[in-house]
């Protein structure tokens, strides 16, 4: 053989490379959940909240650890991806979750939301939405039972004191109700804008989940078009189904889905017009369903759905540089 050849080496993509490593972004993620996480051991308690977040994370550690065992992988818990999805699981959950169902849904998230895929950068969907969609699927009670701020949050949850969310109360009483309930529209937006509401344990903050999200975008972990184009959509829709639009964004956990859920790097288009558009299906999807569905939440849905056509979004490629299209010469 001629010593001047040099051996191809053939790999599968991605080949331009970066030095950017998983383990950096999963880090920047779990910095930009820092301050939503502290937000909701606040406004419910830490004792059994927090119980909730480590047993979450934990378990999504286990599962990693077994379905790598099962699929002869070799385990990547380096990258802190399972960390990232047991605390995003988390904090879509009540805080009063009882701890045999996190377990479950953490196993779920990690081996049928990623790692029967193939594993990390091969999972079609969320895997922390996988996992709350199997809960709540199976446990519904228990996962439409909400706890209100600042009393003792503490399964099970005749301990603390239930109550609705505010797309809970407009689903079953109407908006009127709802600004009774917070003596006006100003005290209702500043009560979802800070989090003093009902709901999950890390959605109900506006603003924390929004300093986040500016994190990861100035930290260029996400592209800001997303959660702008998602939230924008909202905005913009809700109106036509006599919905107040600042409300709208503000309620539920949209900001949470937005910047943290829709913009899963395996689960969300490539380019930047499948993005815009993926986005704009997301917010018109959200809407859709909770004008009309069942729930009155309609971001977790809506994620699932839309990630089924990303390969469609994907094929959104601008045109290449150079390239031309033959005009036809009529004689």
């Amino acid at each position: 053989m001629d010593k001047n050849m040099v051996d191809l080496v053939v790999t599968s993509s991605p080949h331009i490379r970066d030095k950017v490593k998983t383990s950096g972004i999963m880090m920047d993620v779990l910095i930009a959940l820092i301050p939503a996480t502290i937000a909701g051991l606040w406004f419910f308690g830490a004792k059994h909240t927090l119980g909730v977040i480590v047993i979450s994370i934990l378990s999504a550690i286990a599962a990693e650890y077994l379905s790598c065992w099962m699929f002869r992988r070799k385990p990547s818990l380096s990258d802190l991806s399972a960390v990232v999805t047991g605390l995003l699981l988390a904090l879509t959950l009540p805080p009063s979750s009882p701890y045999w169902m996190v377990v479950v849904g953490a196993f779920a998230a990690i081996i049928v939301g990623k790692e029967i895929f193939g594993g990390i950068g091969s999972n079609p969907f969320n895997p922390a939405l996988v996992g709350r969609a199997v809960l709540m699927i199976s446990w519904p009670t228990y996962m439409t039972t909400w706890v209100k701020p600042f009393t003792k949050s503490v399964f099970p949850s005749t301990a603390a004191v239930t109550t609705a969310t505010p797309l809970n109360i407009i689903k079953l009483k109407g908006y009127s109700a709802l600004l009774a309930n917070f003596g006006g529209s100003v005290n209702l937006y500043k009560s979802l804008f800070f989090g003093n509401v009902g709901g999950c344990i890390g959605e109900t903050s506006a603003l924390l989940l929004l300093i986040g999200g500016l994190y990861l975008i100035i930290r260029k972990v996400i592209d800001w078009r997303i959660p702008t184009f998602y939230i924008a959509t909202v905005f913009v829709l809700s109106p036509l189904f006599h919905r107040d639009p600042v409300f709208s964004i503000l309620a539920g956990g949209l900001f949470l889905g937005a910047f943290f859920m829709a913009t899963d790097y395996s689960s969300s288009p490539i380019t930047s017009k499948g993005r815009i558009w993926y986005a704009i299906s997301l917010g018109f999807l959200t809407v859709i369903l909770r004008q009309f569905g069942a729930s009155p939440e309609g971001v977790m849905y809506s994620i699932l759905i839309v990630d089924c056509f990303v390969p469609f979004f994907d094929k959104m490629i601008p045109r290449a540089y150079g390239h031309f299209v033959k005009k036809e010469v009529k004689a």
